[in-house]
């Protein structure tokens, strides 16, 4: 097969001409973010539980935190690490660092102290924001011992008075003394630095992936990397003015970030935060703020779907969802439009290409692959090129499986000073994901799994996912992870581990026996076990290292 038959793009023609016309987007969101101010100053831009923050108050804020940091001596090109959940404070401290010519090195607030510092040393991160009650308890000893010399804390109470406590559970410490205080400095009225607006290739972000396949490593996700995909977001999601956006996944993760986050404030939408996710508040927001749009792992609207309160109304707004972060079984997307409403559309994506290369079209239902059982992830955008090739890096031809390698304006240039892992996953700047997929002759993607999840079994391939959306179909099971574990006979066997819906009482064998009438004999798992709940990174990715690891443990 020749190069021509990806580069043809078949994908073009399930697009709509508003998502195949080009785009132009804003050099960076501190420049949507003032061209709201210019046109809707007192529009809501963030509400959070009773709180609002309205464009103007979200850039004088922001605009405040940027002079702060300058005059505490921090330069353009600089790292700002961000450990907080998704609050307004969040969204301050971004767009803070950036007016102020920073790099922003988002982390996710569940990691513990040795986590924490490879990060602020990796980045050589001279700025930490943080809560208050993560720096008292132990980022001020992980940060003395980084390059870190600018210290802000915040209390996520502040821009709201609900104190809901599910997730608010929680009071304000006194002011350290070694830290200032995130909204004390932002109501100040410094002035932003003039002359550190950010520019296109100037580095956004240094986003360290998951770690689920090895040390994490920064991507640097550059402003026109997140500006392309926000404005092709706003252009091709068919969402009306002033769109309400509900930030589901955490402003950390690159899906949280890129596609809510910007892309909201691209649209001069409003963001609706809830600090973080739990079922009941979420659905809580839903009703009060109805909004239009919302992307998240499938393990989330597992967990709304099971919730002992959740109706129909709660979805009634909502104009398009997306599933992000982790595969969406076809078995919970007909469930969750059966029970619900809403159909889920399917997304693709990495750190490495600022979330979504591949997405759904509102318009649009994913095929489901009646060989595999496997539901398209979407079609790539116009501009964007994915090639499914071999080992050797050769195309194969479509409905073949192999690595998906991805082109595009959302793929970063490489890895935060790592040159070698630049050159081997980024070869002449195209993306080696490591994910196996294929697609079909229309351009419909499907991910099949990860090429390091592959089980052997005594010489046949089996994908853990193939089995997965198998169990996913058991009446019984909430959320389903499949593992290879050594065998003495057959190399690898397959090991399932589940767990429950509300009210199921199901043994392991019947899910084993379940599998067995509907799998290959070498596909179905040998050993099945129940746990409580699955291990997940705050974004929802089951994690299967860490069920290997239990399954070696216990060996």
């Amino acid at each position: 097969m020749t190069v021509s038959a990806y580069a043809a793009q078949p994908w073009l023609a399930l697009l709509n001409d508003v998502q195949r016309a080009p785009v132009s987007p804003a050099d960076s969101l501190v420049h949507a973010l003032r061209a709201a101010v210019e046109t809707v100053p007192d529009r809501p831009a963030l509400a959070y539980f009773d709180g609002r923050l309205s464009y103007r108050e979200v850039d004088e804020l922001s605009d405040s935190v940027a002079g702060h940091l300058a005059a505490r001596g921090l330069e353009r090109g600089d790292r700002v690490a961000i450990l907080l959940q998704n609050s307004p404070h969040f969204v301050l401290a971004l767009l803070g660092a950036w007016k102020a010519g920073a790099t922003v090195v988002p982390v996710n607030p569940m990691y513990k102290s040795g986590e924490v510092a490879h990060v602020l040393r990796d980045g050589e991160v001279a700025a930490l924001i943080c809560s208050d009650r993560a720096w008292d308890t132990y980022l001020r000893e992980t940060a003395a011992d980084s390059p870190v010399r600018i210290a802000l804390t915040a209390c996520e109470l502040e821009f709201q008075t609900r104190n809901d406590a599910r997730v608010l559970a929680f009071e304000r410490l006194p002011q350290a003394a070694d830290a200032d205080d995130l909204v004390t400095v932002a109501r100040q009225g410094h002035k932003a630095p003039g002359d550190r607006d950010p520019g296109p290739s100037d580095i956004a972000l240094i986003s360290y992936t998951s770690g689920t396949s090895g040390a994490p490593k920064g991507a640097t996700n550059t402003h026109g990397n997140i500006m392309y995909n926000a404005e092709r977001q706003r252009t091709g999601l068919d969402l009306p003015e002033a769109p309400v956006y509900f930030a589901m996944a955490p402003l950390f993760h690159i899906t949280g970030m890129v596609c809510q986050l910007v892309a909201c404030l691209n649209s001069a939408g409003t963001l609706v935060l809830a600090y973080r996710f739990e079922a009941g508040a979420v659905l809580d927001a839903f009703a009060e703020h109805k909004p239009l749009y919302t992307v998240g792992p499938s393990t989330a609207f597992m967990a709304l779907a099971a919730h002992p309160a959740v109706t129909r109304e709660h979805f009634a707004s909502f104009r398009n969802i997306s599933s992000g972060g982790a595969p969406l079984p076809p078995a919970l997307v007909e469930k969750f439009r059966a029970g619900f409403g809403p159909y889920i559309r399917n997304g693709y994506g990495l750190t490495e290409c600022t979330a979504p290369c591949a997405s759904v079209p509102p318009a649009l239902e994913a095929p489901v692959d009646p060989v595999s059982g496997t539901l398209a992830v979407g079609v790539p955008g116009p501009d964007t090129v994915v090639r499914i090739v071999d080992d050797q890096g050769q195309e194969v031809p479509f409905g073949e499986q192999g690595e998906i390698v991805v082109r595009g304006p959302q793929v970063v240039p490489g890895y935060w000073r790592r040159p070698e892992a630049t050159a081997e996953t980024f070869p002449d700047g195209e993306l080696r994901t490591g994910d196996i997929g294929f697609m079909d002759v229309e351009g419909w993607l499907y991910v099949v799994d990860r090429k390091k999840d592959m089980i052997n079994a005594s010489g046949f391939k089996v994908w853990p996912r193939e089995v997965e959306d198998v169990l996913y179909t058991h009446p019984a099971v909430r959320e389903a992870a499949v593992v290879g574990i050594p065998d003495g006979y057959r190399g690898e066997t397959v090991k399932a581990y589940v767990s429950l819906r509300p009210g199921a009482d199901e043994v392991p064998e019947a899910f084993a026996a379940y599998c067995k009438e509907r799998l290959a004999a070498y596909k179905y798992p040998r050993q099945v076990e129940i746990l409580p709940d699955l291990p997940k990174t705050a974004s929802g990715k089951i994690l299967r290292r860490e069920l290997r690891s239990r399954s070696q443990d216990s060996q």
